[in-house]
């Protein structure tokens, strides 16, 4: 079921794009992002932290496969990018399923590489190109 779709034209529109997903995301903990490489999930990411009052440096967690951000409320954002992991176990390697059990708000990017291991009650954000600049930005539970 989609519950929103935003079209984006270009980065100035991100800041606003990211105040209404803010608002979509309220009673979810869990949100996956899919989209081609390039689509701009990180983007997107970094400009919805920023909404959620994150004050730290947001950058893709390709490498350490997790960071955690501090928002407005003081309380943790983990922010996950599953694009290099080989199998799901090395996300539960690091504990993927104890952040998701957490409570507390979950951006997962390439949630496909461990499909197996989300819970069922999430979000799922999906960018799509199309254009130079513009996105579109579709919610779905």
């Amino acid at each position: 079921m989609s519950l929103l779709t935003l079209e984006i034209p270009g980065l100035a529109a991100l800041p606003e794009a990211a105040a209404q997903v803010r608002e979509a995301l309220r009673g979810h903990s869990i949100i996956c992002f899919e989209g081609e490489m390039g689509a701009g999930k990180t983007t997107f990411i970094k400009a919805l932290c920023q909404a959620l009052g994150v004050q730290d440096e947001v950058s893709s967690p390709t490498f350490s496969l997790v960071n955690e951000y501090r928002d407005a409320q003081n309380q943790p954002i983990y922010h996950f990018d599953f694009y290099r992991l080989d199998n799901p176990r090395e996300a539960e390697g690091i504990g993927a399923l104890e952040y998701f059990d957490s409570g507390y708000l979950c951006l997962i990017e390439w949630p496909s590489r461990i499909e197996d291991l989300l819970p069922p009650d999430r979000l799922l954000i999906t960018l799509t190109v199309t254009g130079l600049e513009t996105r579109e930005l579709k919610i779905e539970s």
